[in-house]
């Protein structure tokens, strides 16, 4: 019961957190975005290192440093289809993805998840298809830079879900602690390179920022004790994937976005999958 509720929690945080990730990149740069969340999450984590048990270790850290440069991967695409795009078609499109890939891991390790998590993939498939629909757009081509958009978010998000599981349980949250300074360093040098200013542009985006990196953070550290609460990857992983239902929640009541009536029935396959999912 404690690993469900913790992911739980985390589910709820990740979408508050997109939500603020998506706005503050409609107002800057994506990479500037990303890196000051990044920096602020980290002044979340360093004191909570202090507090909780555990151990670094030369694996753990490699292990999350891993898991950060494939989390960082995710977000960026993530941030940069969130601002391009409506939040209500993006955000469930991706997660399904990023449920999946957990449970396609855990096939491969092993595990043999129940029909209806088979079924929840399947169903996740074509939920991205109904929610990347756009009648106005003109081509046979139009749906594969959404389609491709949500496979590299998965894949990002997907792979630090699994990639963070790795270290073993006494080194506490130190994992996050490479994960973090890999993707800082990977986003700094992209930064630099590119010519990008690192400060966000204004007020607003520098907090919406902080704000996405605080809450990312605090997610980030729900998912990792779920996991040393004994909870099992295949389900914390998508029941922490459920964040499109806070990020629908505020974009419908913040931005009042709306839906046409094939999205909306690709958002609710795509809930309705990663639930299915959970059931592993």
């Amino acid at each position: 019961m404690i690993p469900l509720l913790l992911a739980t929690l985390c589910a709820l945080a990740y979408g508050a957190s997109d939500f603020l990730g998506g706005l503050a990149a409609r107002r800057t740069s994506v990479v500037t975005v990303v890196v000051a969340a990044q920096v602020a999450g980290l002044f979340v984590l360093a004191p909570l290192i202090g507090v909780l048990p555990g151990r670094p270790s030369w694996p753990a850290l490699a292990w999350g440093a891993a898991a950060g440069l494939a989390g960082a991967f995710g977000v960026l695409v993530f941030y940069r289809a969130l601002a391009g795009g409506r939040i209500s078609v993006v955000a469930p499109a991706s997660a399904t993805l990023t449920a999946a890939l957990p449970v396609v891991w855990g096939l491969g390790m092993g595990e043999r998840p129940v029909p209806a998590a088979l079924f929840g993939v399947a169903l996740a498939v074509a939920a991205v298809a109904l929610v990347s629909h756009d009648p106005s757009a003109r081509g046979g081509r139009a749906w594969v830079g959404p389609i491709c958009q949500a496979a590299a978010v998965g894949v990002g998000l997907g792979g630090f879900s699994v990639l963070i599981a790795q270290p073993p349980a006494q080194s506490g949250l130190w994992p996050l602690a490479g994960a973090r300074l890999a993707s800082i360093g990977l986003l700094v040098v992209l930064c630099l390179a590119t010519g990008r200013n690192l400060r966000p542009n204004g007020p607003r985006a520098t907090g919406a920022a902080v704000g996405a990196g605080v809450l990312d953070m605090a997610a980030n550290v729900l998912f990792l004790l779920a996991l040393r609460s004994d909870g099992l990857l295949s389900i914390v992983a998508v029941v922490s994937s459920l964040y499109p239902a806070g990020t629908l929640l505020l974009a419908r009541y913040v931005l009042g976005e709306r839906l046409r009536p094939v999205q909306l029935a690709g958002v609710l396959c795509a809930l309705g999958a990663v639930s299915l999912i959970a059931v592993t």
